[in-house]
């Protein structure tokens, strides 16, 4: 719990500097490379907690695996992390930072979880019906293929969650007779 409220401050000032400098997307991307490499990369998340190695040789790989790819000020910020021995937070920090920029920018993530692919005039209902909800929003639709809820969907949005699946109606009806 310490550590997400650390790694939340940390990339409140990532987003705060990127907005004031205007390169809030291309950290943006660079917060998504980080996090995407670090979940990938067993030997860099071994690396990271890896208390043996000091913050300058940690800075020099970081450096090495992100140098000519990343904006100066995304590079700086990881030095800054890594000088000051918080190296480990660093997935935790670009995950922060993204679900910020999101936040910023007023995109709002959508689970779609189906039993089978949906129609795409299904799809378009099920979304005009969500955008109802979230004025001047654009939105970042996830579709997931689940067959254990056997038929219809859910949608999830942040803690929302709205649950249409057979599965969950036949165990509302398992209850309902237990009772």
């Amino acid at each position: 719990m310490k550590g997400t409220i650390v790694a939340s401050r940390y990339a409140k000032s990532l987003l705060d500097l990127s907005i004031e400098q205007n390169v809030l997307d291309k950290v943006n991307n660079d917060m998504v490379d980080l996090s995407g490499t670090c979940a990938g990369s067993e030997d860099l998340r071994s690396l990271l907690n890896n208390p043996t190695v000091n913050s300058t040789k940690k800075g020099e790989i970081f450096t090495a695996l992100f140098g000519g790819k990343m904006e100066k000020i995304s590079l700086d910020f990881i030095q800054l992390i890594t000088e000051n021995s918080r190296e480990d937070l660093l997935p935790t920090i670009a995950q922060s930072f993204t679900k910020l920029y999101k936040a910023h920018n007023n995109i709002v993530e959508v689970e779609l979880i189906s039993a089978t692919p949906l129609a795409d005039d299904t799809k378009s209902n099920i979304l005009d019906k969500v955008k109802a909800d979230y004025k001047n929003a654009s939105f970042e639709i996830n579709e997931i293929i689940d067959p254990a809820i056997l038929g219809g969907f859910i949608v999830k949005i942040g803690d929302k969650q709205l649950d249409s699946s057979v599965a969950s109606q036949l165990t509302n009806l398992k209850n309902i007779l237990l009772n």
